[in-house]
């Protein structure tokens, strides 16, 4: 796979759509951090107050993941099949950053937060402090900046580590996420309540 180059104007980009996300968060009444008055750089207590708080978790992993998944999208859509002649390559870092940005906003409706209440096994989840929603974002850009330098099978070899380990300590992954998202199933969700 070769690789996407990253211009200066999009890493400026990148760091402007990240201070409009803050922005939106502020507007959206998020907490800028921890309900508890700290900010830790790791949380690892997944059914507690304090998930998705601090700066780091066993969701980092996940935000991770979608980083190395959008250079994938971005280098078949504008490297491989040339779409729109291969000219939106260079701004793929700050459309990957809306996307995740876009996901973070939506993640903290008052909508999503209570499918996941309803459906995961994140009972009592409330949202997302703006350290925890941004460092996710962070987490997504520094996976997608990781995909543009290392060979493919390093890529998808830490994704599938990365699924493997957060699946193992919290019964719990990306991939297991979004199917309990969109389509929970019963015994999954037993399954994860057990550990």
């Amino acid at each position: 796979m070769t690789r996407i180059s990253i211009p200066r104007n999009a890493l400026l980009a990148t760091l402007g759509l990240i201070i409009a996300t803050a922005a939106i968060l502020l507007a959206m009444d998020r907490p800028p951090i921890c309900a508890c008055g700290t900010v830790k750089l790791w949380h690892g207590v997944v059914q507690s107050s304090e998930n998705s708080q601090h700066i780091t978790d066993w969701y980092s992993p996940s935000h991770f993941i979608h980083g190395l998944i959008m250079y994938f999208v971005a280098y078949l859509l504008w490297d491989r099949w040339k779409l729109f002649g291969g000219k939106p390559a260079k701004w793929a870092l700050p459309i990957a950053v809306v996307v995740e940005a876009a996901w973070e906003i939506m993640e903290n409706t008052p909508m999503v937060i209570d499918r996941y209440r309803e459906v995961t096994i994140s009972w009592g989840y409330s949202g997302d402090s703006m350290i925890n929603s941004l460092s996710d974002i962070g987490w997504m850009a520094l996976g997608f900046i990781f995909a543009s330098r290392a060979p493919t099978w390093v890529s998808v070899t830490l994704a599938i580590f990365f699924e493997l380990l957060t699946l193992w300590v919290i019964r719990d992954n990306l991939t297991l996420n979004v199917v309990m998202l969109f389509w929970p199933i019963e015994a999954i969700r037993q399954w994860q309540g057990m550990g």
